[in-house]
């Protein structure tokens, strides 16, 4: 018997954390692996989280929360900015003045004002990961630890009908031509990357055209790619197809642990389910909705991808990602997203805060009406933060020493705020919150275990969550 050295520590189940390693150990061997058994604990363990789903609103760029959720009303000029605070339905919490009905819904969410990290700006994988080292660029790799979503499909291995992770609308950095690392499955293999989604984004007929500082809001739809069958293709011939190639990868299933052919094996199965699945297909299919419903989201990009999120979590899919991305290169639309260098107040007056206050509060209520808020967790939030101090250019810069992360819904006690940035929220005064603290409370509310471990590229268990603890204080 191989035997790996591990914390005693009992779980609810009887399973120590050291059995845990010795049968990942043993996977190797032939034996019973660990995704089999994190499958069983986390089936074993799903009645003590309150979330069934995750809805995950990206702000990519990152925000200016301190324009947001973090006002410093009487710091100087040039750090408190242009906006005013006001009054939420939370006695003693504040928010911003341009998120007036996002105020109303402070009674179901908890700020946490004082994430950092130190793995440099616009790195995108402490916020999907928890993991906070830098790495030589923003690519993804191989050896990348797995986003909380693929997390969440290794987990369940494909038990449902549905992907259990979803990202939407397109990849990340997709129309920057720059695809940035986070929310892929890292080193569990490409296999548990995300169904991601395809669009093609346009802006108002008669705007005016957009600049840097200037953007307009981007229109249109997330689409399922592959979605529709090949003239001649009927789905008897294409479950038939899936049946002869089920016969060839029979003959291939010990090579699985080989990340090239497990890639092809997920894209197999993407593009088949997508094809027979029309409960998939009905999810993307919004024009089913009220028109009125879909106006309260609002006709954006981002409004109609958080709609159809909602539809998805209504089916059971486990973990939607739903990116503010920016669009430029080939559509210049919105060169900034929230990365606002410059007239940073007139952006988010403009561009941002608005739209987000009507999608956000569309989505909580669409939530509440249908008996889904207590059991799917809303969260938002970006990569890093923006500067104290405001440039010559109007705007805030890069900033990763203190910033603010919103979580509303299933596990959350509402009306709560977890720690406290100085008077120009800059640094943190009290109780910081690394990234990996803010996966493993996301984990602790869909009722996974944030010390599970999961084996890296070489067999060695990797926490799920990098050392990150559960904010209990804003849990419910």
């Amino acid at each position: 018997m191989f035997t790996m050295l591990g914390s005693k520590r009992r779980c609810c189940d009887g399973i120590t954390r050291r059995e845990t390693l010795k049968v990942g150990a043993l996977s190797a061997l032939g034996g019973f692996g660990l995704p089999q058994l994190l499958q069983a604990k986390a089936e074993g363990r799903a009645k003590e989280g309150q979330a069934k789903s995750v809805i995950l609103l990206y702000l990519l760029g990152g925000a200016a929360t301190q324009d947001m959720w973090d006002m410093k009303p009487k710091a100087p000029s040039e750090v408190r900015g242009e906006f005013q605070p006001i009054d939420t339905n939370v006695p003693g919490i504040q928010i911003c003045e341009h998120l007036p009905r996002m105020a109303r819904w402070m009674h179901k969410a908890a700020l946490v004002r004082t994430v950092n990290h130190k793995a440099g700006c616009h790195n995108c994988l402490p916020v999907y990961t928890g993991w906070e080292v830098p790495p030589p660029d923003q690519h993804p790799r191989d050896i990348d630890p797995p986003s909380m979503g693929s997390i969440c499909e290794y987990l369940r291995q494909g038990r449902g009908e549905l992907p259990d992770y979803l990202y939407l609308p397109c990849w990340l950095g997709c129309y920057q031509a720059f695809r940035r690392a986070g929310p892929y499955g890292g080193f569990l293999g490409k296999r548990y990357d995300p169904l991601t989604t395809e669009c093609q984004p346009y802006m108002a007929p008669g705007a005016p055209a957009p600049s840097p500082g200037s953007p307009q809001p981007v229109l249109g739809k997330p689409i399922l790619p592959n979605s529709t069958l090949e003239a001649g293709l009927t789905v008897d011939r294409l479950s038939r197809r899936r049946g002869l190639l089920d016969q060839i990868d029979d003959q291939i299933r010990q090579a699985e642990l080989q990340a090239p052919l497990v890639s092809f094996s997920k894209c197999q199965e993407q593009a088949f389910d997508i094809l027979m699945s029309s409960k998939l297909r009905e999810c993307f299919d919004i024009d089913r909705e009220d028109p009125r419903l879909v106006d309260r989201y609002g006709r954006t990009l981002f409004g109609q991808s958080t709609l159809i999120a909602r539809r998805l979590v209504e089916q059971g899919v486990r973990f939607v990602n739903v990116t503010w991305d920016l669009f430029w290169g080939p559509v210049n639309i919105d060169y900034d997203a929230w990365d606002t260098h410059q007239q940073n107040f007139k952006i988010l007056r403009e561009n941002k805060l608005p739209p987000l206050d009507q999608t956000y509060t569309a989505l909580m209520q669409d939530l509440e009406d249908r008996g889904l808020l207590d059991e799917t967790l809303v969260v938002v939030m970006s990569e890093m933060g923006r500067t104290p101090r405001v440039n010559g250019n109007a705007g805030r810069d890069h900033w990763t020493f203190c910033y603010s992360v919103m979580l509303a819904g299933a596990g959350i006690r509402g009306g709560a705020v977890y720690g406290v940035s100085d008077d120009q929220a800059a640094y943190v005064k009290d109780k910081p919150a690394s990234t990996a603290d803010i996966c493993a409370t996301i984990y602790r509310c869909l009722g996974i275990d944030p010390e599970l471990r999961v084996p890296d590229r070489t067999n060695r268990p990797v926490d799920i969550s990098h050392g990150g603890r559960a904010i209990e204080e804003i849990l419910a």
